[in-house]
């Protein structure tokens, strides 16, 4: 299951196999959240080992206009951060899906992913978020 889920509060998750068994959410923000922040100065991302939770947040990012949660959206355990991204936050907007991940998380219950919306639904939302 390769294809993109997203939150309501607009980060976007890919879910991959772990090599130790067990499934990877892999984590960033979506474009249009990108669109919405504009100028990013800042990003506050979980550490390595830190256990998150659905729905809570895991870190933040800053732009000129303010500072935004990064909300987890399953339960689990960070096992990956993208460091590269706290240097290059000028070029996240270029390729928020590939490079621009935050953390990847070892999900602790696959029930979390239940809550999340396909991208009809997110595009959806992000339509009427806009007018």
């Amino acid at each position: 299951m390769s294809q993109r889920q997203y939150t309501k509060t607009h980060e976007w998750v890919r879910v991959e196999a772990a090599p130790s068994g067990g499934k990877i959410a892999v984590v960033g923000l979506t474009a249009f959240a990108l669109e919405t922040l504009t100028d990013l100065i800042h990003a506050e991302l979980p550490k390595a080992g830190q256990k998150v939770s659905a729905g809570k947040p895991m870190g933040e990012i800053e732009s000129v206009k303010a500072v935004s949660d990064i909300y987890s959206p399953v339960d689990g355990e960070v096992v990956e951060v993208n460091g590269w991204l706290i240097d290059h936050l000028e070029h996240l907007a270029e390729d928020p899906y590939d490079k621009g991940w935050f953390a990847k998380i070892k999900i602790a219950d696959e029930s979390s992913l239940a809550g999340l919306l396909d991208e009809a639904a997110y595009r959806k939302q992000c339509e009427e978020e806009a007018h």
